[in-house]
């Protein structure tokens, strides 16, 4: 399995994500607390938009097999790269190839894509899935995961026009192909989608036994519990975190993302998180 976060809010150095907190997500390619494997040195991958809403709007991508955690190149950029909006993930491969096509996130479009989990047995449900793919994305797939698949499965189900739906109608393609093949509890999943404006994030399992994820709290809220955090002071009220585990022991900081849930960041609502269902396509 894998470790991930997502940032939206005021523009940011990378590094001050990756690198800076005690438990950052560089360190988590090492000494992961929550996952199924405590290093996660399979490859990695990092994403964002421009600060400065500069060239055609889709987001830059920097993707390597080598491990994050002693990846020059990676450091390097995320001292200099600065962003509103940024994915990175580091990857503990569940058995297709240690390649970079297969390192996350995924790109189409102005779309980015991450995913931690799996789906069971996916060499059985993989050639069902794939002739689901609209013909016209499927030669866009260039790696060998199930979590592009998953992507590109929700492309076809409409992201361009209702995310939660989209990812609702990939997933419940997955489980009822799950079920027409016996393969019993056939998805495990936590999921960022960002179109560089918003972004989503989705904990779901078949099993009801979710891999972690957790959400920042408001950052007026972070500030009146911890004042020492002065960098808090330079970010707006909009600016949140979604993370496969906390970057650091704050109290009030984290929320742990419910069951069957998602997030949308910025909120249309006053609610942090809606219910997700599976649907049928």
């Amino acid at each position: 399995m894998c470790r991930w976060l997502a940032y939206s809010g005021s523009p940011l150095t990378l590094d001050a994500v990756l690198y800076r907190p005690e438990h950052s997500l560089i360190n988590q390619s090492l000494h992961a607390r929550m996952g199924v494997e405590s290093t996660n040195g399979d490859g990695f991958g990092i994403g964002w938009y421009s600060a400065d809403g500069s060239g055609d709007g889709t987001p830059a991508v920097f993707r390597d097999i080598a491990p994050a955690w002693n990846n020059r190149n990676l450091r390097e950029l995320a001292a200099h790269v600065r962003s509103p909006l940024f994915f990175a993930h580091v990857r503990a491969s569940t058995g297709s190839a240690i390649q970079q096509t297969n390192c996350h996130p995924f790109r189409h479009g102005r779309w980015l894509w991450m995913h931690n989990g799996a789906i069971t047995d996916f060499q059985r449900l993989q050639r069902d899935l794939c002739m689901a793919v609209d013909p016209a994305l499927f030669p866009a797939i260039e790696g060998s995961t199930d979590s592009e698949v998953m992507f590109y499965l929700a492309v076809t189900y409409g992201l361009d026009q209702d995310v939660p739906g989209a990812v609702a109608r990939m997933v419940g393609l997955v489980e009822r192909l799950g079920k027409e093949h016996g393969v019993p509890d056939p998805l495990q999943m936590t999921v960022a989608v960002s179109d560089g404006e918003r972004l989503w994030a989705f904990r779901y399992s078949s099993q009801g036994r979710s891999r972690s994820l957790f959400y920042s709290s408001k950052a007026e809220t972070v500030r009146h519990l911890h004042p020492e955090l002065h960098f808090l002071n330079e970010v707006s009220d909009a600016t949140r975190l979604v993370v496969s585990e906390p970057l650091g022991n704050l109290p009030g900081m984290w929320n742990e993302l419910p069951e069957a849930s998602y997030t949308v960041i910025p909120a249309a609502t006053a609610e942090d998180y809606l219910p997700f269902v599976p649907e049928l396509p």
